[in-house]
């Protein structure tokens, strides 16, 4: 079986321009079983209003696909756009990850991560860390099920403040934390946490936007592919990453894929699935 995580950057590419056919046939090309994507859009002007998930699922084969908004409204509007609920009417404009697979999921979960600036009732943004999630699927994979989560990570890192900016950016919302350190961090060890109730085998893929070992350090799960993913065109350190936890077992190592599309290359891995799940 195979499986990839790739941020598609709504599908642009080196040209600069989004082609969504382009896209879809990327992503057929990496010919894998099961595909996280990152950065998708559903119905937004950049990128045509096209659904990109149904359009790369089809592409590909899948049998199911499901995709969850981060956030919600048009992109391109500020104060419009807004952090996504824990469900959003079908179809609403979006953007945010997908799972497509060529097997059938029998059951998805949510997982909203925590921000770590205040979005004011949830649609004024007052810093500059987009909202996360993260979305499980319980997949009934042939040689038995497989639980597969899908995320993207922050980007944000914690500036130097005094102390009375500290108190001020606290009584408006904004998360405490070290200079220096990286929200992506503690939303790896809160995902972790979320993640121990549901079945094993366990993997975990995205855009983790932390650089390699630090995933798999701080989940003490097995990375199964290694290899620089960004940036695309002369990439340099790898943020892209499949973890697992339980008995998954690599055929052959993972590789890196460049697709020409996005600013990220695929990390794509053939495993080789335990028959019997177990209660993690």
């Amino acid at each position: 079986m195979r499986i990839a995580t790739f941020n598609v950057q709504h599908g642009l590419g080196p040209d600069g321009r989004v082609d969504n056919a382009r896209l879809a046939d990327a992503v057929a090309a990496l010919d894998a079983d099961i595909v996280g994507l990152q950065e998708v859009d559903l119905r937004q002007a950049r990128s045509g209003g096209a659904d990109q998930a149904r359009l790369c699922a089809e592409a590909m084969g899948a049998v199911d696909q499901r995709f969850r908004p981060a956030l919600a409204g048009p992109f391109r509007y500020p104060g419009v756009r807004r952090r996504a609920r824990r469900t959003e009417r079908p179809g609403a404009p979006g953007y945010g990850i997908a799972l497509l697979s060529r097997f059938p999921v029998r059951i998805w979960h949510t997982v909203l991560l925590p921000p770590a600036t205040p979005w004011v009732w949830g649609r004024v943004q007052l810093g500059t860390d987009e909202p996360r999630v993260a979305l499980a699927a319980q997949v009934d994979a042939p040689s038995g099920p497989l639980t597969v989560v899908c995320t993207h990570l922050s980007v944000y890192q914690f500036p130097s403040v005094t102390w009375a900016g500290g108190l001020a950016r606290r009584a408006v919302g904004y998360r405490r934390g070290t200079p220096g350190e990286r929200h992506a961090e503690r939303q790896v060890d809160h995902l972790r946490r979320r993640l121990e109730g549901l079945p094993r085998p366990l993997v975990l893929l995205g855009d983790f936007n932390l650089r390699a070992p630090i995933p798999a350090e701080r989940t003490g799960w097995r990375s199964l592919a290694t290899g620089d993913t960004y940036p695309r065109h002369d990439p340099r350190f790898q943020i892209d990453h499949i973890l697992w936890d339980g008995g998954v077992v690599p055929d052959v190592e993972g590789r890196v894929v460049d697709t020409g599309v996005s600013d990220h290359r695929a990390l794509v891995v053939d495993v080789d699935q335990p028959t019997k799940m177990q209660n993690g």
